[in-house]
């Protein structure tokens, strides 16, 4: 059977893309018939050549670069005429395993990734949060990065995941990707969700994660109290773009949204309470839960507030900058407040859940629900946060009234 193949090197850019290197991707293509793998190098676009799927530069970099390229297609096409000499089944998937050094029939890792995440996207909005599935494609990436680093692989056969591999991958996420422990742990853990699914199934004789032992730790939920907010609300910024972010993120200190929550606020959250008054009812888009929050006053001024403003036309109420330049803001804007914390937006939700609400005596029951928690778990850590200020702040009333007694004592 006659077949047509051809291989080709492209640049693979993402929306994102500001101007840096890009990754260098082999396009194989039968009958047709695509399949894309990473080389695992990059290029700068001004000296990558579209037409020639080799780099255009002078250097001894783009000369090295263009030989392993060279190299690469080499491989592709030994392993398409190794198949065509063998008389074997000749498709994309054994064209592929057979570059990669795969057994053709085997399943790998990214395998069982794909499909664990082929359906939990199928049950987004039901069963799982869209959060929950940014978390696996986040976790899928890392797996390749590792595997291509550590292995010099694509991928990396299923029965290969073993305790080294565990441990190996664990180092990874906590040096080069340079993570804190709880999020290493995190990672390990959702990772080891997918093997024991696959060992469950039976694509596995053993399960390796059986002995993981990964512990997370207690971490400090920081907040502003009630001077930090006022400093923040009375401070006057030459800069109109300073002022806008002080404003959403005052908004969010007064509301409890989560940054995306708040980037997605739109007219038709505002609906009226069961008390008459304005609310807002969303789901929020991490957890996929409901929340209503009842609108304070602070935060009813600031939607007047920019009722007109350009960046609200249509349903948008607030003019919400990136996540990215959001933090960076606000890092101006605390060091120009004299506010010794670095300020995200996450501090202004963990300031709705402290100094706005459990410290003004709102029960945690109704501060778990407008957050929007599936656990009140989750809202009991603001609580010790809350006794522990409440501690502080008795231990200096019990030595003013300690001092009181002593001097009504040396007076009598």
């Amino acid at each position: 059977m006659k077949t047509n193949f051809s291989v080709l090197f492209y640049l693979k850019r993402q929306k994102n893309y500001e101007g840096d290197v890009a990754p260098i991707y082999i396009r194989l293509t039968l009958n047709g018939k695509r399949a894309e793998i990473s080389t695992a190098r990059s290029c700068h676009p001004s000296l990558w050549n579209s037409f020639s799927g080799r780099s255009s530069g002078k250097k001894e970099e783009s000369t090295t670069l263009n030989f392993q390229l060279d190299q690469l297609q080499r491989k592709v096409y030994d392993a398409y005429k190794s198949l065509l000499n063998a008389n074997e089944e000749i498709s994309i998937a054994s064209i592929k395993a057979k570059f990669q050094g795969k057994e053709i029939n085997m399943l790998s890792i990214l395998d069982v990734i794909d499909e664990h995440n082929d359906e939990m996207r199928s049950l987004v909005g039901k069963d799982y949060a869209p959060g929950t599935l940014k978390r696996f494609l986040v976790l899928r990436k890392h797996v390749q990065e590792f595997i291509q680093r550590k292995y010099k692989l694509e991928d990396l056969d299923l029965k290969k995941v073993d305790q080294k591999f565990i441990s190996d991958f664990d180092f990874y996420i906590r040096s080069v990707k340079k993570c804190s422990n709880n999020y290493t742990v995190k990672v390990l853990k959702s990772v080891g969700k997918i093997i024991d699914i696959s060992h469950h199934n039976k694509l596995i004789e053993n399960n390796p994660f059986i002995g993981y032992k990964g512990k997370t730790k207690k971490t400090d939920r920081f907040f502003m109290d009630e001077d930090e907010l006022q400093k923040i609300t009375e401070k006057e910024f030459s800069s109109e773009r300073l002022g806008t972010v002080r404003d959403v993120f005052l908004f969010c200190c007064y509301t409890g949204l989560a940054y995306t929550d708040v980037k997605n606020l739109r007219k038709n959250h505002i609906n009226k309470g069961i008390d008459g008054e304005q609310w807002i009812v969303k789901v929020r888009q991490k957890t996929n839960t409901r929340s209503a929050i009842p609108i304070l006053p602070q935060a009813q001024i600031l939607l007047d507030k920019y009722a007109d403003h350009p960046m609200c036309d249509g349903n948008m109420l607030l003019p919400v900058h990136s996540n990215q330049k959001m933090n960076e803001y606000l890092h101006e804007i605390s060091a120009i407040c004299g506010i010794n914390k670095k300020l995200t937006t996450h501090i202004a939700r963990h300031t709705f859940a402290t100094t706005v609400t459990l410290l003004n005596g709102v029960p945690i029951e109704s501060v778990s629900q407008m957050l929007g928690h599936t656990n009140i778990r989750t809202t009991q850590q603001y609580a010790k946060v809350v006794d522990i200020k409440v501690g502080a702040d008795m231990a200096r009333l019990r030595e003013k009234l300690s001092q009181k007694l002593n001097n009504k004592k040396s007076d009598g």
